[in-house]
């Protein structure tokens, strides 16, 4: 009989452990898939792929006691050879081979060039060959930046007292409401795809006064734009307690202060690849919805069409004008409309046509929407009755209020789009390991 006694170590090193201890001399294995095969004449490069970056390999013809014809890019292989130092391969090391063990080969020829820099294909042949392109050092530095933000996000809010939930993502009502449902059939039941965790993490919030959640949302969407997608990942925050619903966003600010700090010091590698420069979060300027509408109206000549939303054109004009006034690339747009937000925000109580509610725009594009929401039952029965609300179905979130409720308030950040616009993407599909919308439902 034999027993499991915690994790394997095995024999082959990873390239951290290679950066860590000086190695040089000295005869190690190492895992890997072959990236490139750089055929110089007499040496040649064997690049290989590995989680944390590329790992240079060379092979001398004559000495090398193999034949590099024996070995096709794809291929994953077991490689086993002295390191030496060498300044200008990829982590400062390279290994003289000495042998290697091919543990399997492709079936194909590489269909994309992903050994390449930039690979100069069309967004439409990367997503529907996602497989391979996410191979490609730059595109897997995107979905690293974006580990990082999710990190952050996670680890600040522990910091804060936060308690993670994972809540339902199928549901008998959509917090939002709205036509953009995805609607289900249960079991001979009415359900729907849930359009956000809204109505949880309040329940929460009467358990554990602070909760997050990380988790996919599904919005029925019949906009093909670069901005919108028909399942995301929302970073949702909901705590209780609060004197007002900018506790909410100093909240996030804090959030975007420390996961800034993290990708800086963790990520380096990734911004580099992609040449980012991360933005300012220390001062982040608010300003409210009418007065922000008015702004951007004024000083770039546009008349306002909608007073009751922004339009993406005036989300840009807005951004614009705080990056020159103020050098901000993010800006708060405060006190949204009542009508334009869902029944259980909070109004503002200086003025009912408002609410005590928030988005946070990012380089010329919403990333977040919150705010304060109604914990008064009362107040929540009397506001859904002004929107000719039925109350049919509403029992289980209603029960909430009946019992007692804190102040308090939250905010769903959309994770794509934050990932988009930091890395001066120009697609939301370009931020998606493997987007949803109108047209798509695979790979």
């Amino acid at each position: 009989m034999e027993f499991m006694t915690g994790v394997k170590q095995k024999n082959t090193l990873e390239i951290k452990e290679l950066i860590a201890n000086d190695y040089t001399g000295r005869k190690i294995r190492i895992h890997g898939t072959v990236h490139t095969i750089r055929d110089m004449g007499e040496i040649s490069f064997l690049i290989l792929r590995k989680s944390e970056g590329l790992v240079q390999c060379v092979y001398e013809e004559g000495v090398t006691p193999f034949s590099l014809q024996e070995i096709r890019e794809g291929a994953a292989v077991e490689a086993e050879g002295t390191v030496e130092a060498e300044d200008r391969a990829p982590n400062g090391f390279e290994i003289r081979l000495t042998g290697i063990r091919i543990l399997s080969e492709p079936f194909c020829p590489m269909p994309l060039p992903i050994n390449k820099w930039k690979m100069n294909v069309s967004l439409e042949t990367m997503l529907s060959m996602r497989s391979v392109s996410l191979r490609n050092i730059r595109e897997r530095a995107k979905f690293k930046i974006q580990e990082g933000i999710v990190r952050g996000f996670r680890d600040f809010l522990y910091g804060e007292g936060f308690t993670e939930v994972h809540t339902p993502k199928i549901t008998a009502k959509g917090a939002e409401g709205g036509s953009n449902i995805f609607k289900l059939e249960y079991f001979g039941k009415k359900a729907e795809l849930a359009q956000s965790p809204q109505f949880y993490k309040q329940t929460m919030v009467g358990v554990f006064d602070r909760v997050f959640e990380t988790g996919p949302v599904f919005r029925a969407e019949k906009h093909n734009t670069p901005r919108h997608l028909n399942e995301y990942t929302s970073l949702d925050f909901e705590m209780g307690y609060i004197d007002g619903f900018e506790e909410v966003m100093a909240m996030e600010t804090g959030f975007l202060q420390y996961t800034m700090t993290l990708l800086k010091r963790e990520y380096a590698k990734e911004l580099q690849i992609l040449g980012i420069t991360l933005p300012e979060t220390e001062r982040i300027p608010t300003v409210r919805f009418d007065e922000a509408k008015q702004k951007a109206a004024e000083k770039y000549n546009r008349k306002i069409r909608n007073p009751y939303d922004l339009e993406p054109e005036e989300e840009v004009l807005i951004s614009r004008y705080f990056k020159e006034e103020c050098d901000a690339d993010f800006v708060f747009v405060t006190h949204y409309p009542s009508k334009k937000r869902p029944f259980y925000a909070m109004d503002d109580p200086a003025d009912p046509k408002f609410t005590l509610s928030f988005d946070l725009l990012f380089r010329g594009m919403e990333i977040t929407t919150g705010g304060q929401r109604i914990h008064d039952y009362q107040m929540l029965l009397d506001k859904m009755k002004s929107r000719g609300m039925n109350t049919e179905g509403m029992e289980h979130y209603l029960m909430i209020f009946q019992y007692g409720m804190p102040p308090h308030g939250g905010l769903g950040i959309g994770l794509e789009r934050l990932t988009m616009k930091l890395l001066e993407e120009s697609n939301v599909r370009e931020t998606t390991l493997f987007p949803r919308d109108l047209g798509r439902l695979e790979p």
